[in-house]
């Protein structure tokens, strides 16, 4: 996982290191205004690599109500647009959690594990504030839309799922 923000002044270094879609679909975001856009899904294509674009609007809720999930096809891009905050929980998927629902073979590219008390222990935790990305590859275990200790909060977030196979 690569947590950083838009808007810090290392940006541009920290873009730099990433795979060449990842540095283009993080500049994309950052340069489109993506606050007053309709949400939804749009099939897009930057620096000739095809993307899923997804503009949501949600509300965070307690970390109980959130089941871990991964993605093997594609890097999920998550940008946090405005509202909020959301913490966004991860862990390292080390094959040890069980299935709850495989989606791995449709469009949506998700699999989701039970949600388990154990498993909460084990997780790092990052708060998306505007401007904030996180980027979570395949074997990160990623637990978005968890509310702060302020309760929960109407928020925007953009993902931009970019092809694995782009990047290798």
């Amino acid at each position: 996982m690569i947590y950083g923000n838009v808007n810090n002044e290392f940006f541009e270094q920290q873009a730099a290191v990433l795979p060449k879609p990842l540095c283009e679909a993080l500049h994309y975001l950052k340069e489109k205004d993506l606050v007053n856009c309709e949400a939804g899904n749009t099939n897009i294509e930057i620096g000739g690599v095809p993307m899923i674009l997804q503009i949501m609007d949600l509300k965070t809720s307690p970390r109980e109500e959130h089941d871990p999930e991964i993605h093997r096809k594609y890097i999920d891009l998550q940008l946090f647009v405005s509202g909020g905050p959301e913490v966004a929980g991860f862990f390292i998927d080390q094959g040890e959690e069980t299935v709850r629902e495989d989606l791995l073979g449709t469009p949506r590219d998700i699999l989701f594990y039970e949600n388990r008390p154990e498993t909460a222990k084990k997780e790092g935790c990052v708060v998306m504030e505007p401007g904030a990305y996180a980027i979570y590859f395949p074997w990160d275990v990623h637990i978005p839309g968890q509310c702060s200790a302020d309760g929960p909060k109407d928020y925007r977030k953009i993902v931009l799922k970019v092809p694995v196979d782009a990047c290798v």
